[in-house]
C-alpha cells in the first residue's frame, strides 16, 4: 500500500513537471505546491502486531474487564442492571466492560453502638455510632438504652439482600428493630425496677432482635451479639432509687443490730443455764453419794444386825468383862460402871484421875 501510494505522487509530479526547485534556473514552468516524500512502510508485520498487543493492553488498562473479591467480601455482579442470584467468592472474575458491573459488599462482623457520647467512626471501619435509643418507660417517664450489635451480612444470600433492601440494608434492617424491640420492653416496667431487673431485660431485648430479624425472608443478617451496656435513667428517678436503697439500708442495719442482741441475750440465757444445770448436776450428784453411802451402811448395819446371836454377845460381853478384870488387877481404884442389856458400851474411870473422879460425881 505504501509503494502504491508513492507510485501515485510520482505520477502526479510527472504531470505537473516536477516539483520547483528555488535551487535550479533550467525548469521555468509554474511554480507548484511543494510536497514532502512522506514514506508509509510501517516495517511489515512485526510492528504491525506490536501496535495491536499495545493498543489491547490499553483498552485492557482503561476498560478492566476484571475483578477481585478480597476474602471477607462478596461481589453482586450487574448485568444490564439486573443482579445476579448468586454472590461472586473471593478470587478473580472476568466480566463483560460497560455490560457487567460488580459492586463489592463486606461480609465480616460489623458492630453499631447505641451510646450516649457519639466517637467518630466510618461505616469502612465496620464500626457504626448512633445515639442512644430513648424510650418511654410504664408510666411515661423517658428513659435511654445504650446497646452494642455485632452482626453480619449473610453471604449466602447477599445477592438477594441487596436486591431487597439495597447497599443502605443495615440502616433498613437492623437500626428499626434493635428501636422497635427496644421500646416494647421498656415500657412493659417502672423506670425505677429498670436497675433490678437488668438481666432480664437484656434476655428480653437479645430474644425479641433474634426473633424479629431471623424471621425475615432468607434470614439477611447473621446476629453475632447483644449486649446491654447501661440503662439511663432520669435524674429524679436516680434520687428516688438511692433515697429507697438508703432506707433499705438504715433497715437492714437495724435489723442486723436486733438480730445482733438476741444473740446476745442468747448467749447470755444459755450461759446461766449451763450455770444452773452444773450446780443442779453437782448437787444431785452429793445427795446421790449421800443416799448411797446410807444405802451402803443400812445394808452393813442390816448384815450386821443379822449376823449377830445371842452366844456371840454373850461372848463378846464376856471378852469385855476379862479386859476389865484385868484392869482392875492393875488399879484397884477404878470403877465401872455397866450398862445393862449391852445397848451401851460399859464405862471406865480412873478414880485417880481428878478430872474424871470430878466428873464422875
Amino acid at each position: 500500500m505504501a509503494s502504491d501510494m508513492n507510485d501515485y505522487f510520482n505520477k502526479k509530479k510527472s504531470e505537473s513537471g516536477g516539483f520547483n526547485n528555488s535551487n535550479s534556473g533550467g525548469n521555468s514552468g509554474p511554480k507548484g505546491p511543494q510536497m514532502p516524500n512522506m514514506n508509509f512502510n510501517f516495517g511489515g508485520s512485526k510492528a504491525a502486531l506490536l501496535y495491536f498487543i499495545i493498543a489491547v493492553v490499553v483498552v485492557l488498562i482503561l476498560a478492566k474487564p476484571f475483578t477481585i473479591i478480597q476474602e471477607g467480601e462478596r461481589g453482586i455482579l450487574s448485568t444490564n442492571g439486573r443482579y445476579q442470584d448468586q454472590a461472586l467468592l473471593p478470587g478473580l472474575h472476568f466480566i463483560i466492560p460497560v455490560i457487567q458491573k460488580v459492586y463489592v459488599v463486606d461480609t465480616k462482623v460489623r458492630i453499631i453502638n447505641y451510646a450516649s457520647h457519639l466517637e467518630v467512626t466510618s461505616r469502612a471501619s465496620g464500626i457504626n455510632a448512633k445515639k442512644a435509643i430513648t424510650v418511654l418507660d410504664k408510666r411515661g417517664l423517658p428513659v435511654s438504652i445504650e446497646l452494642t450489635v455485632q452482626y453480619r451480612l449473610n453471604a449466602q444470600f447477599a445477592a438477594q439482600t441487596i436486591s431487597n433492601w439495597g447497599f443502605s440494608w443495615e440502616d433498613k434492617i437492623i437500626n428499626p428493630v434493635v428501636r422497635d424491640v427496644v421500646r416494647n420492653v421498656i415500657g412493659k416496667y417502672d423506670a425505677e425496677s429498670l436497675p433490678m431487673i437488668r438481666n432480664k431485660v437484656a434476655t428480653e431485648i437479645e430474644d425479641g432482635i433474634r426473633a424479629s430479624i431471623d424471621s425475615l425472608k432468607n434470614k439477611p443478617v447473621l446476629l453475632q451479639s447483644i449486649q446491654l451496656r447501661d440503662i439511663i435513667l432520669p435524674q429524679k428517678v436516680k434520687e428516688q432509687i438511692e433515697r429507697v436503697q438508703i432506707a433499705k439500708q438504715e433497715v437492714q442495719k437495724a435489723q442486723q443490730e436486733v438480730a445482733r442482741a438476741k444473740q446476745e441475750a442468747l448467749k447470755k440465757a444459755a450461759q446461766a443455764k449451763g450455770v444452773a444445770d452444773q450446780a443442779r448436776i453437782e448437787a444431785q450428784g452429793k445427795a446421790d453419794a449421800i443416799t448411797i453411802n446410807a444405802d451402803a451402811q443400812a445394808k452393813a448395819n442390816l448384815l450386821i444386825s443379822k449376823s449377830l446371836t445371842k452366844q456371840l454377845l454373850e461372848l463378846q460381853q464376856m471378852k469385855v468383862q476379862s479386859g476389865f478384870n484385868d484392869a482392875l488387877r492393875v488399879n484397884k481404884d477404878a470403877k465401872i460402871f455397866l450398862t445393862p442389856g449391852g445397848s451401851t458400851p460399859n464405862i471406865w474411870v480412873d478414880m485417880k484421875d481428878a478430872k474424871q473422879r470430878t466428873t464422875a460425881k
